[in-house]
């Protein structure tokens, strides 16, 4: 076991949700998703939150049989905190003018709200003719504001996850696996 796969080990508490677990899911949702738009005619948006996002949304726009075209956007609150400060900063915003068009927001996970609420609210101020979110998590006890979830993979308890994406201050994201992380390495 390598020096890091051995600190992961011990940094976990537990798996919540293994790769197979995930991959499964995901499947379902792109199933979803494919059947909400297959008359869809013209390219759907797809946006991606940096930097959680990008191996939930690699999986998930590789199972989608719909014209789309993807990019991204990047919001912060957290910095290297285990909770949001409240102050949402765009830092990088997307190129694709979504004036007219329908785009899907991807999203590893909805915890309190208040960072989603800013980048949904930002984004529909550019006319699109629908905005629709897809998440992998969802913690609904966190939540501060009510984010409508059209796209839903798992609600987890409140607990700090790690993983598929997932960090703790930029670290854990290419666990191929949503684990819980140990309070003694945040607190």
């Amino acid at each position: 076991m390598s020096l890091w796969s051995e600190h992961v080990h011990n940094s976990l508490k537990s798996i919540l949700l293994t790769q197979e677990q995930i991959e499964h899911r995901i499947s379902q949702l792109a199933c979803q998703i494919n059947k909400d738009y297959a008359s869809l005619t013209d390219d759907l948006v797809v946006i991606g939150v940096l930097r959680g996002s990008i191996l939930f949304m690699s999986e998930l726009i590789k199972q989608l049989d719909v014209p789309l075209v993807i990019d991204f956007l990047a919001a912060a609150s957290y910095g290297k905190g285990v909770s949001s400060s409240g102050n949402v900063r765009i830092t990088k915003d997307t190129f694709i003018d979504i004036k007219d068009k329908h785009v899907l927001v991807v999203e590893d996970i909805v915890d309190t709200g208040i960072t989603l609420s800013k980048v949904l609210q930002m984004l529909q101020l550019r006319g699109p003719l629908s905005l629709k979110l897809c998440t992998l998590l969802s913690k609904p006890s966190r939540r501060q504001i009510e984010i409508p979830v059209d796209y839903c993979g798992f609600e987890v308890p409140d607990v700090f996850v790690v993983g598929y994406g997932l960090d703790f201050a930029d670290k854990y994201r290419h666990l191929p696996f949503i684990g819980v992380l140990k309070d003694n390495m945040y607190s």
